[in-house]
């Protein structure tokens, strides 16, 4: 077994139903998910001007970790607010940490931060609700049980006409004991459509250009509209 499999291991044994146990994750310094960048499909949709989003709004990633994808959404969409949220404490100060370390536009009518909270119990207004979810590996990362909660608050927390872009990864074969173990937990692309129900679009299905060295031939980006 490789160092890389057996901190995956450890994880494992670590990560239950509690969400808070990923602070004992973060406070171990085990983080094999960590690719040290943004994730280069999260790029090519928002470069590729396929999605339709306006001069300003409001964007979220749940599970947002070290915030590499925060750093460069903030840096892409300067008309946008832009939230981190992570269950951890101990990740949200190292979030905190790298976007204080990078040059990122900043003015007076805009919003960039990290917030420590759970995803199932965010709440907001309508008003403040955003255009743009990004979920990389939250999805695959919670149990099970929890998807159909993971769609109902998609639906809650994105404006009509505004995206969640999900990059499906990891896809690969498991057996069905395999299965059950996380995270990640084991995903398909079609695993995504019975949680977030009625009322969306799907306008992107492709296997990216580009993917980190990772998650090359393991990974899809699909984009979802919210009619």
């Amino acid at each position: 077994m490789s160092n890389s499999d057996d901190i995956r291991a450890k994880v494992r044994s670590i990560v239950t139903e509690d969400p808070n146990s990923w602070e004992n994750v973060w406070n171990q310094n085990l983080k094999p998910w960590d690719a040290g960048a943004v994730q280069p499909p999260l790029k090519e949709i928002i470069e590729s001007g396929q999605l339709d989003l306006p001069d300003k709004g409001r964007t979220l990633v749940p599970g947002c970790g070290t915030g590499y994808d925060i750093v460069y959404l903030a840096s892409t969409l300067k008309g946008f607010d832009v939230l981190g949220l992570d269950v951890s404490p101990t990740a949200v100060d190292a979030a905190r940490r790298h976007l204080e370390s990078q040059d990122v536009p900043t003015s007076p009518d805009r919003e960039i931060k990290f917030e420590a909270g759970d995803f199932f119990k965010y709440t907001i207004s309508d008003d403040k609700k955003f255009n743009l979810i990004y979920d990389h590996t939250f999805f695959v990362a919670i149990p099970p049980s929890f998807r159909l909660s993971w769609g109902s608050q998609m639906r809650n927390l994105i404006k009509p006409n505004g995206y969640l872009i999900t990059i499906v990864y990891p896809i690969q074969e498991r057996s069905e004991e395999d299965k059950l173990k996380g995270p990640p937990f084991y995903v398909e692309p079609d695993h995504y459509i019975e949680p977030l129900g009625d009322g969306w679009q799907k306008i992107v299905d492709k296997v990216p250009n580009i993917s980190s060295p990772s998650h090359e031939g393991k990974e899809r980006l699909i984009v979802w509209k919210r009619l």
